[in-house]
């Protein structure tokens, strides 16, 4: 399975994202990583660009839900079905609300890798 792990706004705190990038790669998954700021957009190309199999979203900033609610807006304008899910600074009171936009799973604050980890062992995504 191929991940896209991207940061979509201003927020400037990868390190997060990059230690799941490695826990991925070590359980065997192909990782791609945008790099800091993209916009949504972006995102999507790259996501296109790279085949990739599920886009993942790291968000620190507190803008989880207008950012998750552009994602959903760009693969529906662009009738793309690419599955996508959210981490990061992400309260529990938001989780249900980020799935009904889309997201196939949201991990909250205090998620470890280990629970990324086994969630993507679970997919039944080939790629």
């Amino acid at each position: 399975m191929k991940v896209l792990l991207s940061k979509p706004g201003l927020d400037g705190h990868d390190v997060g994202v990059k230690v799941l990038a490695h826990g991925l790669i070590n359980a065997g998954f192909n990782v791609v990583y945008t790099g800091l700021r993209k916009t949504i957009e972006e995102i999507v190309d790259i996501a296109l660009e790279n085949k990739v199999d599920i886009i993942g979203m790291s968000i620190l900033s507190g803008t989880h839900l207008i950012l998750a609610k552009k994602m959903k807006e760009v693969l529906e304008e662009r009738k793309l079905m690419i599955p996508w899910f959210i981490g990061g600074n992400i309260p529990l009171k938001h989780i249900d609300e980020l799935k009904k936009m889309g997201a196939t799973h949201a991990f909250p604050t205090g998620s470890k890798v280990e629970e990324v980890v086994n969630y993507f062992k679970s997919l039944k995504i080939n790629g």
